[in-house]
């Protein structure tokens, strides 16, 4: 099948190495210097889990030179960037194209299915620990590289879904089609909110969240408001989600930090609505009480942070 894959920073990057060297028709769409070193000199990755390489050639274009029709697209920018790609997508899918987001806000499949109604477009979210180091460079750090995703109506479900799981198995990547992607996309974003949370309260990297400290009892108290969220929202974990992302936590570098701590700290535009504050408006909505992210938020909203 033929992959497009929007977004060429840690996660859509580290997706289109992975698949272009395992033979896959993948095409990134990136932009600016890193778009040109790598369209210039590959793109190179630094990785623990395959050390350093440089993969050339590579395809990658801007969203105005692409001129294929993809099979699948993955979808990998922040999101505050979606609304950018949808007049892209609607531009070059074709009828049976599906569109695959991987993002960490939660529920970003349902709202773009909203905006493209005539293709299918599924929920989604990765495990990995990467980012952009420098313009052409991917920095990957621990050996976690899982993308979970899945419809959320049974009825849509298409063979063209279990192909993509087995193309990301011969590229390295562990591929998950979930038979019920509201509950894994939730587990996910019960990792990646509160490690974003608890980074940005703290001022903190994974490695200070590892050792036994407040920074690492106020992430089990946040994780804890979204497991109680996750039973208020009739999803409930099926897994003790307190000790599963303590395990994932403990296996990433100890320099890893979320992107959303990154984008604030470079006063960037952030994911900080979707990632904080919307974890306090799902808790007004069904009232479960979210104290700890309430604390956070607070902090962030008198730091001037939106």
């Amino acid at each position: 099948m033929k992959y497009l894959v929007i977004g060429a920073g840690g996660t859509g990057g580290g997706i289109g190495a992975y698949m272009t060297e395992a033979g896959k028709d993948v095409t990134l769409i990136a932009r600016g210097e890193h778009l040109r070193q790598i369209q210039e000199h590959g793109l190179k990755m630094e990785t623990t889990k395959r050390g350093n390489y440089t993969v050339d050639p590579i395809k990658a274009t801007d969203m105005d030179h692409y001129d294929e029709q993809p099979d699948i697209i993955f979808v990998c920018v922040k999101g505050y960037s979606l609304e950018d790609t949808i007049p892209f997508i609607r531009r070059i899918a074709k009828e049976n194209t599906i569109v695959i987001p991987i993002l960490n806000i939660y529920g970003t499949g349902g709202r773009i299915q909203d905006k493209l109604p005539d293709l299918l477009v599924t929920d989604g979210c990765i495990y990995i620990a990467s980012e952009i180091k420098e313009p052409g460079t991917i920095l990957m750090r621990g050996d976690i590289f899982r993308i979970v995703y899945g419809v959320r109506d049974p009825k849509e479900l298409r063979p063209e879904l279990f192909e993509v799981a087995k193309d990301l198995k011969d590229s390295g990547i562990e591929g998950v089609l979930s038979d019920n992607i509201r509950r894994d996309a939730l587990q996910k974003f019960a990792y990646v909110s509160p490690m974003a949370a608890c980074g940005l309260y703290y001022h903190v990297s994974a490695g200070d969240v590892q050792i036994t400290g407040e920074p690492r009892d106020t992430f089990v108290k946040l994780m804890k408001e979204i497991d109680a969220l996750a039973t208020a929202m009739e999803v409930p974990f099926l897994i003790d989600i307190v000790t599963t992302n303590l395990q994932i936590l403990d296996t990433l570098d100890p320099e890893a930090s979320t992107s959303m701590q990154r984008d604030v700290y470079a006063g960037k535009s952030s994911e900080i609505d979707g990632l904080i504050y919307e974890v306090e408006r799902l808790g007004q909505q069904y009232g479960v009480p979210t104290p700890t992210y309430t604390m956070v938020a607070d902090k962030a909203r008198a730091d001037g942070l939106v």
